[in-house]
């Protein structure tokens, strides 16, 4: 009985660990996934910066048109708050427009069944979004950056080309039995070159 209660012990606890570090282990690939599909989401669709469309815009000197448009001309970041409301900044260069498209956003997050606010569901011809592959992701754990790498030309048709960056911050792993353990999940990022950024998504 002795015996039997010492490695009962040892054993649950065991148990218990291989369980909480699988779920853990599930958790990351789902988050890895899900930047991979934000980015991938976001280098098609509509930017949730405003301003990228005109970033590609006249030139401080008509002798640049045609030029490429330098790395670090413009660096925009967007998040959304705890309820889903996007907003932009401007990390570095200088950013035209700051305003988030609120629905480029929910693209992103939410995939092309954006207006049913509901993850993990995805209807038949729909693509989903970042939710559906990582339920557990809230809005305000996503960050989206938008910045110059020396891509694209001043006066491009089609506007700059910027390069993507969607991450996964400050999301802490979700423990069945290590309720106790406070432990953030690593950085998740996932970085792409835009394409053709449309509204005609």
């Amino acid at each position: 009985m002795i015996e039997m209660t010492l490695v009962m012990g040892l054993l649950i606890t065991l148990v218990l660990g291989f369980v909480d570090f699988g779920y853990a282990f599930y958790q990351w690939n789902a988050a890895a996934k899900a930047v991979q599909i934000g980015a991938r989401l976001a280098a098609v669709s509509t930017p949730v910066a405003e301003g990228i469309p005109l970033e590609a815009g006249a030139p401080a000197s008509t002798s640049d048109v045609g030029l490429p448009v330098p790395a670090g001309q413009y660096h925009y970041y967007c998040t959304a708050t705890a309820l889903g409301i996007a907003s932009c900044m401007c990390e570095a260069g200088t950013c035209i427009d700051i305003t988030a498209d609120q629905d480029a956003f929910d693209r992103i997050y939410y995939g092309d069944d954006r207006g049913l606010e509901e993850c993990g569901v995805v209807l038949p011809d729909n693509r989903g979004g970042m939710c559906d592959f990582f339920p557990g992701i809230e809005a305000d754990e996503v960050r989206i950056d938008y910045f110059a790498t020396g891509l694209g030309y001043w006066t491009r048709p089609g506007g700059p080309v910027p390069t993507i960056s969607v991450s996964v911050v400050g999301r802490p792993f979700d423990f069945f039995f290590l309720a106790f353990a406070d432990i953030t999940m690593p950085s998740m990022l996932s970085t792409i070159t835009g394409e053709d950024l449309s509204t005609s998504f």
